[in-house]
């Protein structure tokens, strides 16, 4: 749903002109990146910073940049970013508080996640504290800066400069704006191989192609504190990569210093081991009753089962993976640490040769597992492998010093289940809305809400399970203050032909209430085709079953038939050759069949038919009406249902008429409201009406879909993609024994119809018009 501008007049008419027309060009842009929430902040931040008295440029700088820090890191760090203005304003001018407004768009684009970028605002903060003459110059070097250094290299530059020209306000202009060799210099020795930054977008699509399905990166201060950096991990679905890699150098010493692997490989390798994690790990173990020696091995344990199953299917991760764990080292072990490391690429090597009997239990233990879908085999191994390791005299296990050597392998978070763990509260608070959804009792209801007509961005939202009925109304509160309801999302996959691999849970499809309408548009309907309607009345009569018939004169049967045996035996009488076929069988006369209308009703089915008054729409109804009338008529089950789209996530659904429905007034009704909106996601759709196909108990099962355009979505820019979908549902159908026809009103679709739907599997009507005749008789064409 649009918001106006209109609806914030108050607050906007606090801001000088030249920020209100400012503010009006930016809408568009704005409206699109911020929630209702956060579009009463970005308001609420503009007018807070015109309070400032710090002149004009400030707060439209700010109006016009804050979308694009939106829409790089998310609208959570708005209010951040205001609160550290007005911090800041007592301390510096009015320009250098503009200027860290028009860099900040850099900064997130940059940083790329939004505690980097509240961590970079603390930077900052160090600056106007301890060298506030060099915070201008380095903003506006800002962009050479974060494109050599990770946020914890920059922090050290901004503090080495700090430091060394404290007093000398000379020294600190030319540091800050890098035009003394020191700055050179430092910035030189903090600058880091491969920003994650820079890879960020080739790592997506290295994993799509991959995996065949989207993960989510994010960046991590990695070494913020320290060279050395963090471990890579996962929380919330989420895989934490550092900042930033240098060139990785072997650590054999027979290895030449030249030789070394590229910092990418490196970011390879860690995304696609955490991948494996995601993939392969269906919940977490718990970690009750473990100590920390048990619970190094079963992560080592697990590590190797998730990368064995990857390299079933992708066989040249393992060279990869096997070119950052330590050269083996068969010496005595002094450390637990070091037989873990030996273990872990013991287990990754196909034939490895390490002579320790621990390695060589831990190996022969693993490989006796011929399944390996479940992680439950790693905590098992892991807690014999942990008996047998207290039988060895070993220094106790330290998990500061003796963890895995691997760079790429993360730290193993994602293995143990937490305490408050939730997958769908890690989901919602990752992804989704934060907002609060509950059942009530009536009695809370009634006594406790303290607003029964907050909007969709309330924190908090009550649902009372059953009805609630206003006695003197004697209608539900629901019918006359609610909204209709959606239903639970339901995920669909989708086939990107480029890579040839499905995109899981890729669409959701939702549905919704349909609308009612005025009953007296359905009697017009009917009044306006009764001459189709007479020509239509007996051909549905041929095809009403006839219940239970009997078929005379089968040599084979269920009883005599008296009449042909009399005349056989009048034939033998006569001495003629009698006819064999006396006896008489019955047969029940049934249409084992169950059909599906699916209708486009996407925004272009309201145009209006080339010289005519009415709509594709109108169209629509009618033919369905028409179709509906003899269908009820014959007999057979059907349903009536709708779809159209606002990008994958918003696949809009309406159910007019299911199965075992009647149709009656309130289907009738349903129809009258049909409008057309959004999108045409066919394959979405298509996927979500066989759900409801496949249930019927019929031998024959067919879905009609009625479009006026080919497959298309707002969020889709190659014609073909969902073209090549949609041919793949249809293929998905015909596999489950449901036949896909398509009726379509496009006249020029011949050049696709047929690639997606078969060669006999669909037909293209010239003339919209007659649309309303030719559906029924082409469905009873079809199902004689």
């Amino acid at each position: 749903m649009a918001i106006h501008l209109e609806e914030y007049q108050e607050l906007l008419n606090d801001l000088p002109s030249k920020s209100q027309e400012v503010l009006r060009a930016a809408w568009n842009e704005a409206a699109r990146v911020f929630s209702a929430r956060g579009l009463d902040n970005y308001l609420k931040g503009a007018l807070a910073l015109h309070s400032l008295g710090r002149g004009e440029e400030l707060v439209v700088t700010f109006i016009q940049e804050m979308p694009q820090v939106a829409r790089a890191i998310g609208e959570d760090v708005l209010p951040d970013v205001v609160n550290f203005l007005l911090s800041m304003a007592s301390k510096t001018s009015g320009q250098v508080l503009t200027l860290v407004v028009g860099t900040a768009p850099l900064a997130a684009e940059r940083l790329g996640d939004e505690e980097l970028f509240r961590n970079y605002l603390n930077v900052l903060s160090i600056m106007l504290a301890q060298a506030p003459r060099g915070l201008r110059p380095m903003l506006e070097n800002l962009d050479q800066l974060l494109t050599q250094l990770t946020l914890g290299g920059l922090r050290r530059w901004v503090q080495w400069g700090a430091q060394a020209y404290k007093t000398d306000f000379e020294g600190q202009a030319r540091f800050f704006s890098l035009q003394s060799p020191d700055a050179l210099s430092v910035l030189q020795s903090e600058r880091k191989g491969t920003l994650f930054v820079d890879v960020q977008r080739r790592l997506n699509i290295y994993l799509r192609a991959m995996w065949g399905r989207d993960f989510f990166l994010r960046p991590t201060a990695g070494d913020y504190e320290s060279r050395e950096g963090l471990k890579p991990y996962i929380e919330r679905f989420v895989i934490h990569i550092a900042d930033a890699y240098d060139d990785y150098k072997y650590l054999d010493e027979a290895t030449p210093p030249e030789a070394v692997i590229p910092a990418l490989e490196i970011y390879r390798a860690v995304v696609n081991h955490c991948a494996a994690h995601l993939a392969f790990t269906k919940e977490p173990l718990s970690m009750q009753m473990l100590n920390t020696t048990q619970m190094a091995i079963i992560e080592v344990i697990e590590d190797a089962r998730v990368e064995t199953l990857a390299c079933q299917q992708f066989p040249g991760m393992r060279a990869n993976w096997l070119a950052f764990h330590p050269v083996a080292d068969y010496s005595e072990p002094k450390t637990v640490g070091d037989l873990l490391n030996r273990l872990a690429r013991a287990l990754l090597e196909e034939n490895s040769s390490d002579p320790h009997p621990w390695v060589q239990k831990g190996l022969e233990l693993f490989r006796m597992e011929e399944d390996l879908s479940s992680n439950q085999i790693s905590w098992n191994i892991g807690i014999e492998l942990a008996h047998h390791l207290a039988q060895i005299a070993l220094p106790e296990y330290s998990p500061r010093t003796d963890g895995l050597r691997a760079v790429y392998r993360d730290d193993n978070r994602t293995v143990w289940e937490s305490a408050e763990y939730s997958e769908l509260e890690a989901l919602e608070a990752t992804w989704g809305p934060k907002q609060i959804r509950k059942k009530v009792s009536v009695m809370e209801m009634v006594n406790a809400l303290d607003c029964e007509f907050a909007g969709d961005d309330a924190q908090e939202i009550w649902v009372l399970p059953t009805e609630f009925y206003l006695d003197q109304e004697g209608v539900t509160i629901n019918a006359l203050e609610g909204k209709a309801p959606v239903s639970d999302p339901h995920h669909y996959h989708e086939w990107d032909y480029q890579i040839q691999l499905e995109r899981p849970s890729w669409t959701t499809v939702l549905e919704r209430r349909p609308k009612l309408g005025d009953l007296e548009l359905i009697e017009n309907i009917i009044e306006d085709h009764k001459p189709v309607i007479s020509r239509l009345k007996f051909l549905i009569e041929s095809m009403i079953p006839q219940g239970m018939q009997r078929i005379r004169r089968v040599e084979d049967g269920d009883e005599l038939d008296i009449n042909a045996a009399v005349r056989a035996m009048l034939d033998i009488r006569m001495g003629q050759q009698p006819d064999t076929r006396i006896m008489m069988r019955y047969k029940r006369n049934m249409r084992d069949l169950a059909a599906m209308v699916l209708l486009d009703m996407s925004e272009s089915s309201n145009d209006k038919v080339r010289g005519q008054d009415y709509s594709v729409m109108d169209l629509t109804r009618a033919a369905t009406v028409l179709l509906s009338d003899a269908l009820d008529r014959i007999g057979d089950p059907f349903a009536l249902h709708g779809f159209c789209s606002d990008g994958r996530h918003d696949v809009h659904y309406y159910r007019f008429k299911d199965f075992g429905e009647p149709y009656n007034d309130m289907v009738k009704a349903r129809l009258a409201a049909m409008q057309g909106s959004y999108s045409t996601r066919m394959g979405a759709a298509l996927r979500h009406a066989a759900s409801f196909l496949k249930q019927q108990p019929k031998n024959k099962r067919i879905l009609f879909v009625i479009t006026d355009g080919e497959p298309a979505d707002n969020d889709v820019r190659d014609p073909q993609y969902l073209r090549f979908d949609t041919k793949r549902a249809v293929e998905e159908l015909a596999r489950e024994g449901i036949t896909t026809y398509a009726l379509s009103l496009d006249p020029h679709a011949d050049q696709y119809v047929s690639r997606i739907f078969g060669p006999n599997n669909f037909t293209v009507l010239d003339h919209v018009e007659k649309l309303p005749e030719k559906l029924p008789m082409l469905y009873m064409g079809l199902t004689r």
